[in-house]
Formats: C-alpha cells, sequence, structure tokens
C-alpha cells in the first residue's frame, strides 16, 4: 500500500466507497484479449495480428461517442473492421463466427479475483460505509456479471454509466446523498476511476490490473488524495 506522508486517512470522511467492476471485482480484459486473438486468426487471410488490432482499435475509437462501451458495441466493431480489412471479401460463415466470439463475451463466469468477496464483507461489517458498484458498459450486462459473481447482495445498489465523466461521478454522488470529498473510487482504471474522482476533489485507490485495455491508457501521477495500492484487500487496512 502506498506509505506517502502527504496522505490523510480517508477513513476520517468517506461515506460511501464505490468500486468498478471490470477487472477490479473480477476478470475482464483477459477475455477480451482472447477474442481480438481469436479474431485476428479468422482475419489472417486478410492481414496480420497487429494489423488487424490496429483496424480494431481504429473501429472502436470512431463508433464509442455512438455505441459506448461494452460487448455489443466490441462486437459491432469486429463485424465492422472485417467487412472493412477484407474489402468485403469476409465469408459470411467467418461472420457468424465472429459475432459468437462477441456474444461468448455475454455469458463470462465473472468470478470475482482473489479477496474481493472478503474485502466487501469486512468493509459492510465495519457499519460506516455505503458500498456501490459505479461502472461503464451496458446495464443489462454488468448486472448480469453482478448476479453470476455472487457479490450483488454486498453492495448497496449498481450505477452502470455510458461512461466516468466528472458529471457521472457528481449524480453518483447526488444519488447516495454525498458531497465528493466523502467519496473512494476504488478501480484499475487511472483515466476513469481515479482522475474524474480527484478533480472533483474526491478520493481514490488506484489498483492496477495485470493488463489494462488500449483506450484506458493514460499519464499517471501522484496525489495526495490518491492511494496506490498492491492488492483490494489493502482498502479494508485503508479504511479500518
Amino acid at each position: 500500500m502506498n506509505e506517502n506522508p502527504r496522505h490523510t486517512s480517508p477513513a476520517r470522511s468517506v461515506r460511501l466507497i464505490a468500486f468498478d467492476a471490470d477487472d477490479t471485482l473480477w476478470d475482464n480484459q483477459s477475455h477480451f484479449a482472447r477474442v481480438e486473438r481469436a479474431y485476428c486468426d479468422i482475419l489472417a487471410p486478410f492481414g496480420d495480428a497487429h494489423e488487424v488490432s490496429a483496424a480494431l482499435f481504429s473501429t472502436e475509437s470512431d463508433n464509442m461517442p455512438l455505441l459506448g462501451y461494452g460487448c455489443k458495441a466490441f462486437t459491432i466493431s469486429l463485424v465492422e473492421t472485417a467487412v472493412r480489412i477484407s474489402e468485403g471479401r469476409v465469408p459470411a460463415t467467418d461472420i457468424l463466427r465472429i459475432v459468437n466470439l462477441g456474444k461468448e463475451l455475454l455469458s463470462l463466469p465473472a468470478t470475482p479475483l482473489p479477496h474481493v468477496a472478503d474485502t466487501l464483507r469486512g468493509l459492510r461489517d465495519t457499519g460506516r460505509y455505503r458500498l456501490a458498484v459505479f461502472t461503464k458498459g451496458e446495464l443489462l450486462d454488468q448486472r448480469n456479471k453482478l448476479e453470476r459473481s455472487g457479490l450483488g447482495p454486498l453492495f448497496d445498489d449498481i450505477v452502470v454509466v455510458a461512461d466516468k465523466t466528472q458529471a457521472e461521478y457528481r449524480r453518483l454522488c447526488h444519488l447516495f446523498e454525498v458531497d465528493a470529498g466523502e467519496t473512494l473510487m476504488v478501480g484499475n482504471s487511472f483515466k476513469s476511476d481515479v482522475e474524474p474522482m480527484l478533480r472533483l476533489g474526491g478520493w481514490a485507490a488506484h489498483i492496477p490490473f495485470h493488463t489494462t485495455w488500449r483506450h484506458e491508457e493514460t499519464e499517471e501521477y501522484d496525489h495526495q488524495r490518491l492511494f496506490k495500492l498492491h492488492d483490494i484487500k489493502d482498502v479494508l487496512t485503508l479504511m479500518r
């Protein structure tokens, strides 16, 4: 856990602890990476893996303002990229294989990462905090993953947004009737989970995952209200 002497304890002021979902509560990016590798194999006749991945990244970036994040948006980008990179020559049977790859992502087990369940139970047992899932993506998909994870009863609510902007963080605080300074955001993405919360005057705990989605890459920095943790169980130590 980060031991920067400038830090004061957030436990003195925090009333709401919000958790990112994907790659914080359960593994997500590894499954997307596996699908992308299989996708590149299907499109090997039309380009090498680097070319296909670069084309997919470009399509996703262009589509995000309209489609947002999540499995369905990703699947549309898979199909669109396949048609473009093949100049319309990709067989219909391969399009079906690609669609099925995307649909696989909708039924992942969402097995909690190590120490997640015990940490949440420990925080609830203090009786001092409300706990929420605050994540971006598709509402049905994220709710289903939370249900499959078995973690649902440990949270007061799940809030799913199109993107984690400062405005959405303000709405989260308003929903729980707290100020930003009474809120701790826990997540793996510096871009989505840390920076917007800090800019509002809130607290953040950054727990990097072993892999980072390219769309979430950004420059990181230190901050007096930021805690860089090695494991989610460190949140319990931080907040006791």
